[in-house]
């Protein structure tokens, strides 16, 4: 399930949420008199099918419930969702299914259907452990139902993961150590833990624009960073992606396919996919509006409002921006004959230099230390039950360093503005 041409995986988006967070810009939308349940269901079957008459065959490797707040959902509603995907494509024998829950909506009960209907993974967004933070952050459950929440999903599921959000108003190095000591304490095999930011358009950003609502600067945010690093690495998880951390072989399947830029249809209101449509690959970006969605899947039959073919150079763009986000890191190679195009090594040598980037890492020997810990034999696991000897360490593959994390988005700007037709960098290696 490591091949990005041997996965593919199906997303499907449920927008509802009892309320709306201030800082969420999720496609979540709250619905006082609830929703017509069985409609959404039939127009998610019928997008399914419209998708599957595009692409033809494929065996489905994940499957993702994601929102809003799909554990509103009814069990049954879910239960009929995944058999029809497993009508139309038929899903593998291991093939991961995973569920987004919120602690408010959490009882044995609907887990056990949960379960019983196929899903076999639960993702919670506890957020914090710090009730007054729940608040501030618009939260409706309290710690205690977070952690029995978490009691039920690992009772219920052989996997879970939940998140937390950090980097909040006023927090401090100490009140981070403690939060997250207690959160790995509870924790499985895997946890998000993710910087706030501010994302525009939500109420957050309006307080954010007025100077209401600070948050820590770089600096400080980077030494809550390295903490989270060094303390889940002394835990046994490793970071393998910028804000999720795994013990090995318990890594998220389904997210691992987006970052190393596999096939997946995205159903629903506002969701986005990637599908190979005969030679090409086309991004799909569904209307937003639930009912708005809903109605358009029952007029074409599906509620698609982009369909576009990306051109060799925006899917090496997507496939860089994607690829850097894990510790393994990408491999030009695959990266050229996608999209026909390298980083020159000017740029690469440049961002090593800085301390960015590396290229043909190689192991050392965990010390705790959290920067030497990014290169031990976990951080180099080539995904889900394999091996670093599975990695191919030279100078065709590259990943950003801890402090290359922190300023992402530039490092893949600087890779991507440098970028040269393969053919070309091939002739000038053969030439040296």
């Amino acid at each position: 399930m490591t091949n990005r041409d041997a996965t593919f995986g199906v997303y499907v988006h449920w927008p509802f949420c009892a309320q709306k967070c201030p800082y969420c810009d999720f496609n979540s939308h709250v619905r006082f008199k609830g929703w017509d349940e069985a409609r959404f269901l039939a127009a998610y079957k019928r997008e399914i099918d419209w998708v599957a008459e595009q692409i033809g065959p494929r065996t489905v490797t994940s499957i993702f419930f994601g929102g809003g707040t799909p554990s509103l959902m009814q069990a049954g509603t879910v239960a009929a969702i995944i058999e029809h995907i497993e009508k139309r494509w038929g899903i593998a024998p291991q093939a991961e299914i995973t569920l987004e829950a919120n602690p408010g909506s959490v009882e044995a009960a609907r887990f056990r259907g949960f379960r019983d209907a196929g899903v076999n993974r639960v993702s919670i967004g506890v957020q914090s452990l710090r009730d007054h933070e729940l608040r501030k952050l618009g939260r409706i459950h309290s710690v205690d139902e977070a952690k029995a929440a978490l009691e039920i999903a690992r009772s219920t599921f052989e996997r879970f993961s939940f998140d937390l959000i950090y980097a909040r108003p006023g927090q401090t190095v100490e009140d981070w150590r403690a939060e997250l000591g207690e959160a790995l304490d509870l924790a499985g095999d895997h946890l998000s833990l993710y910087q706030l930011t501010i994302e525009p358009d939500t109420p957050y950003a309006a307080l954010h624009a007025q100077g209401k609502l600070i948050i820590p600067d770089d600096h400080d945010a980077s030494v809550l960073y390295e903490i989270t690093e060094e303390m889940t690495g002394k835990r046994g998880l490793a970071a393998y992606e910028v804000s999720n951390y795994a013990r090995p072989g318990s890594e998220s399947r389904h997210n691992l396919l987006y970052w190393r830029y596999g096939e997946y249809a995205g159903v629903g209101p506002g969701a986005h996919g990637r599908i190979r449509i005969g030679d090409g690959r086309t991004a799909t970006v569904a209307e937003r509006n639930p009912e708005g969605w809903a109605a358009l899947v029952e007029d074409a039959g599906h509620g698609f409002t982009e369909m576009t073919k990306l051109s060799r150079a925006e899917q090496a763009d997507e496939m860089l921006l994607m690829g850097l986000r894990l510790s393994e890191g990408i491999d030009l190679d695959q990266l050229a004959e996608l999209g026909g195009a390298r980083p020159s090594a000017g740029a690469v040598a440049e961002l090593e230099r800085l301390g960015l980037l590396q290229s043909a890492p190689q192991p050392s020997v965990s010390t705790g230390d959290w920067r030497k810990n990014e290169l031990n034999d976990i951080a180099l696991c080539a995904g889900p039950g394999l091996g670093p000897e599975k990695i191919v360490l030279g100078p065709d593959r590259i990943r950003v360093t801890p402090a290359g994390r922190l300023v992402l988005n530039a490092v893949v700007a600087k890779l991507s503005k440098s970028f040269q037709p393969a053919e070309r960098m091939d002739k000038l290696r053969t030439a040296v």
